[in-house]
């Protein structure tokens, strides 16, 4: 297997753990937000199926920043924790999209996304698993 294979499988890795784990750190940090539910609740407009939709999908955008990042030249988890909250801090803007469209946010389920402290340190805790995660399966 090649190192860009191996990013990836390491990738889905990391991205399932955090799923896994996600509900664990939402609730240390007392909030509703899930990334997984974020992405299944656009896929399935918040209905039924969303958790097998937003597993489905965090695991392929997993996959794919961890052939991303191996195809790089990075390794080890210094570099996949950094690669992994840059990537956050990018894309955090997009938040401000998900306050206007996504079904949670448009019920009130969740809060404000865009400037919630707890969502955005569960969004900085999880990407740095993510990244830990990745890091641990491309090393030098």
């Amino acid at each position: 297997m090649g190192v860009v294979q191996r990013g990836a499988v390491a990738g889905a890795a990391a991205a399932l753990a955090w799923s896994a784990l996600e509900p664990l750190a939402a609730r240390a940090l007392g909030t509703d937000y899930s990334d997984t539910r974020l992405l299944g609740g656009l896929i399935r407009r918040g209905g039924r199926g969303w958790r097998a939709a937003g597993v489905a999908a965090h695991v392929t955008n997993g996959a794919l920043a961890g052939a991303l990042f191996a195809r790089a030249g990075l390794r080890g988890p210094v570099a996949g924790v950094a690669a992994a909250q840059v990537e956050g801090l990018l894309a955090w803007p997009g938040m401000a999209v998900m306050d206007r469209v996504h079904p949670d946010r448009r019920s009130g389920r969740w809060p404000r996304l865009l400037t919630d402290r707890r969502v955005f340190a569960q969004e900085a805790l999880m990407h740095g698993l993510y990244g830990a995660l990745l890091g641990l399966g491309i090393r030098r």
